[in-house]
């Protein structure tokens, strides 16, 4: 026995469950802090009615935890059907898949309301880099950060083509432009902005970085392919 030999590392099975753990006290404390906002726009949401429900951002954030289970039931059968298959990945596939989607639509819908002046405003553009951050506060950045943090996390997992960082720089930039070029056009009383854009680049980026134990080893797997069915000897 070693006195000064190093402890041993914990087994991969505790770390997933600590990590698991501190993703659930995340998400209470942050229905707890969010917790009156939602009660609010809960009355609407359950009626069905438009006005104070999908064109609020308490109404868009409560509608996501709402579809929750349901976005988990499509990602089990996604995966059943995989795995029926003989699918490599067919859990994690599967999950990168629906979380791209309903961890990304809510926020790029929030960024598409329209604001007071919608249509009647003139459409503005700023193209200084770095000049709005300012003005954009904690709040506004923290925001921009998490538009295209869930492509940024899924993507790489799901398409091996993109299991790169500067390929998810470029997919975060490329997104973000058509995001905020739409604002433009439609003339919704918003600013286009190119720090929105490098903002949400580096929230998909950063996403990326969180998630590059998984696509890394994704990428060495064939993407919706069958596992090979071994040839009979003898």
């Amino acid at each position: 026995m070693n006195p000064f030999a190093s402890p041993p590392a914990p087994p991969r099975r505790t770390r997933r469950t600590v990590l698991i753990g501190l993703v659930v006290l995340g998400v209470a404390a942050a229905l707890f802090v969010m917790r009156k906002p939602l009660l609010m726009s809960a009355p609407r949401c359950a009626a069905g009615q438009w006005h104070g429900c999908l064109d609020t951002f308490n109404g868009v954030v409560l509608v996501t935890l709402a579809t929750l289970p349901l976005a988990v039931l499509v990602a089990w059968a996604l995966a059943r059907r995989r795995r029926a298959r003989g699918v490599a990945w067919a859990w994690r596939m599967s999950l990168a898949e629906v979380g791209m989607v309903h961890g990304t639509v809510p926020f790029v819908w929030m960024t598409m309301m329209p604001g007071g002046g919608a249509g009647v405003v003139p459409a503005r553009v700023s193209l200084v880099p770095l000049r709005d951050l300012v003005t954009m506060g904690p709040l506004g950045i923290g925001g921009n950060l998490l538009v295209l943090a869930a492509l940024g996390f899924f993507a790489p997992m799901r398409f091996a083509a993109l299991a790169s960082l500067p390929r998810i720089l470029a997919l975060g930039a490329g997104c973000s432009v058509l995001v905020e070029t739409a604002q433009y056009v439609l003339r919704l009383d918003r600013v286009s902005s190119v720090d929105d854009v490098l903002v949400n680049a580096t929230g998909a980026a950063l996403a990326a970085l969180a998630s590059r134990h998984w696509w890394r080893t994704t990428a060495e797997a064939p993407s919706d392919l069958s596992r090979p069915v071994p040839a009979p000897t003898g």
